[in-house]
């Protein structure tokens, strides 16, 4: 029995030891999810979704370049950019989790990859249709939470020739309510909608 209980051990240990090489070998790609730790800051301790140009957003930090870089190599960007907020080097920890289908979405086929952030169900990477509107995509991310601010709701699109931004205000209240659903937009692959958390009184 004890014989048994050490090659299970052992079998545990090299199973976390290959998931721990994998991860420091990944590549990051837009669509995943960075959990990123600060040890001497537990309130700058966060998610955040690499975006379609390949980069994600940290306090103190802007935006930083991650596709394409190992967890370690990112964990070197963070903390180079936020240590001079320290009067020591800070020690940060990164850890990935691979973008991947929402569980609303529909099959994978022919379609286009749109990112959803802030207060949905689902955030992050869903694949739709070409051709899907805002409100479909939103129905497939699960749906806004309690705490959306309907009224504010952004869709980001990047020129993927001039890599110029446009941002679009979508009002969720009025669309739903079927006022204006000739102003349900049509998404284009790369498009980021953001939903802000309302205010107090909003």
């Amino acid at each position: 029995m004890l014989y048994l209980k050490r090659i299970l051990s052992g079998i545990v240990l090299i199973l976390a030891a290959t998931a721990a090489l994998a991860q420091q070998e990944y590549r990051v790609r837009p669509g995943d999810t960075l959990a990123i730790e600060v040890l001497e800051d537990a309130t700058l301790n966060r998610t955040a979704i690499v975006l379609p140009d390949g980069r994600f957003s940290f306090p103190f930090a802007g935006t930083i370049p991650a596709a394409g870089r190992t967890v370690g190599e990112i964990q070197s960007a963070v903390t180079q950019a936020i240590a001079s907020n320290f009067a020591v080097s800070p020690n940060v920890f990164v850890s990935v989790q691979p973008g991947a289908v929402s569980p609303y979405a529909g099959p994978a086929t022919e379609g286009i990859d749109v990112f959803f952030l802030g207060e949905v169900n689902t955030p992050g990477l869903v694949q739709v249709a070409s051709g899907t509107t805002f409100l479909q995509a939103l129905a497939q991310s699960g749906g806004l939470t309690r705490f959306a601010a309907t009224k504010r709701i952004q869709l980001r699109r990047t020129d993927p020739q001039t890599n110029v931004q446009k941002v679009y205000q979508i009002d969720y209240k009025s669309l739903s309510r079927g006022a204006v659903l000739a102003k349900d937009i049509r998404l284009l692959d790369g498009d980021v909608i953001l939903v802000p958390e309302r205010r107090l009184f909003e």
